[in-house]
């Protein structure tokens, strides 16, 4: 009962928090590499960006799912998360985690509390996977600043039984002293290398 409760609260959660700011404006094609396409849009009159990567995959779509889905496969991640730590997992429900990532000196490091909940529409196939912060979860690490503003959506939709179109979008305040314009500047291609870095794992 529970889980099932934390798992309503966070759907809600994310509708409130992301849904305004979503449809606000239209996505701008930046360019194609490697076969994913990435797209931007500015964030509700904020300086900071959305970031879109959408690519074709010749995998089925469960098998992208379950990768992307369990917590505890993480060997493919970034290598900027210097650690991560798997807080209640419940497949095909939610996952909770800390995970920390690592930034050149003379930044502190983020960390990070995340709530992804798993969501499968029966009439398309598309399974999506959605991820917010937990405030008041985690506790305080000196060592870091807290990422506060985040979200991040996987959607995966098979176009046949050996075929999936994969979209990754996410936005994120890293809370650095730096203008707004070098944080996209240095956030931009990274739905591809994510994207990139997952369909090698598989």
């Amino acid at each position: 009962m529970k889980n099932k409760l934390i798992y309503i609260a966070s759907l809600i959660l994310s509708a409130l928090l992301f849904s305004g700011s979503l449809c606000a404006q239209n996505w701008k094609f930046v360019k194609e590499k490697d076969g994913i396409q990435l797209y931007t849009r500015q964030s509700g009159g904020k300086g900071l960006k959305y970031f879109k990567g959408i690519a074709e995959i010749n995998v089925p779509a469960e098998r992208i799912y379950n990768k992307l889905e369990d917590v505890y496969q993480t060997d493919w991640w970034t290598k900027d998360v210097s650690q991560i730590k798997v807080l209640q997992y419940v497949k095909d429900r939610l996952s909770q985690y800390y995970l920390v990532y690592d930034l050149p000196w003379p930044f502190k490091d983020r960390d990070l509390c995340v709530n992804v909940t798993a969501s499968l529409n029966r009439t398309t196939g598309e399974r999506r996977l959605t991820a917010v912060p937990m405030q008041g979860v985690c506790v305080i690490n000196n060592q870091c600043t807290r990422i506060k503003e985040f979200w991040e959506e996987w959607k995966i939709r098979p176009i046949d039984r050996n075929r999936s179109l994969v979209e990754l979008e996410f936005y994120i305040n890293p809370g650095t002293n730096l203008p707004d314009w070098i944080v996209n500047m240095v956030l931009t291609d990274s739905p591809i290398k994510v994207i990139r870095a997952m369909r090698r794992a598989l």
